[in-house]
């Protein structure tokens, strides 16, 4: 993670001097420093441009194969760490639940009626307030989906397994928490 992170910084122009291993990794491209500085010093879910700049280029790295348009993949990003953050929720765990539940698709459903990126039942829509809300919205669907999520993390007195159970309307079996769960580790850690 360490040199991810110093990659970053060099590709960013964040940091001068790099060390052999650093070197040696490709850094992100001119296109995607200058949208991802724009991002930054316009989004106020960061502690500061630099947070954003690095958090930004390497999650949308990660998500690259899946949203392979730059544009797209960092207002997305965006949002997802701007609703995360609003309910204060961990950006990498929603990252995560998305990843699992709809693989970014926004346009996803369910068997069971679920739909959009965090698979959202209709029936959130009308206990909004928002009966007529559309869950294909992006901001929409991870406005709900993070509040349901921080929901059910207070009621699980921070129990990440408990409330992942809960926010897929199991309340037996690890299943779906272990899922996520490798998912974070797997891809979406941030040291």
């Amino acid at each position: 993670m360490r040199r991810l992170l110093i990659t970053m910084l060099l590709g960013a122009g964040l940091l001068s001097g790099a060390s052999a291993i650093a070197q040696k990794i490709t850094p992100p491209s001119p296109e995607l420093i200058l949208l991802v500085r724009k991002a930054a010093a316009d989004h106020a879910s960061f502690k500061d441009k630099y947070d954003a700049q690095v958090w930004l280029i390497s999650m949308s790295s990660r998500l690259a194969p899946t949203i392979p348009d730059t544009r797209k993949r960092l207002a997305l990003l965006e949002l997802i760490h701007a609703e995360a953050v609003r309910t204060g929720v961990s950006p990498e765990l929603v990252l995560s639940i998305i990843n699992v539940e709809s693989d970014f698709n926004r346009f996803a459903v369910s068997e069971a009626g679920a739909q959009g990126l965090m698979q959202i039942m209709p029936f959130w829509l009308k206990l909004s307030g928002q009966p007529n809300g559309n869950l294909f919205h992006e901001q929409t669907n991870l406005r709900l989906g993070c509040t349901i999520l921080h929901y059910y993390l207070q009621k699980s007195h921070g129990d990440i397994r408990e409330a992942l159970q809960r926010y897929n309307g199991a309340t037996v079996g690890i299943d779906y928490s272990d899922r996520v769960l490798q998912v974070l580790n797997r891809k979406w850690s941030w040291d």
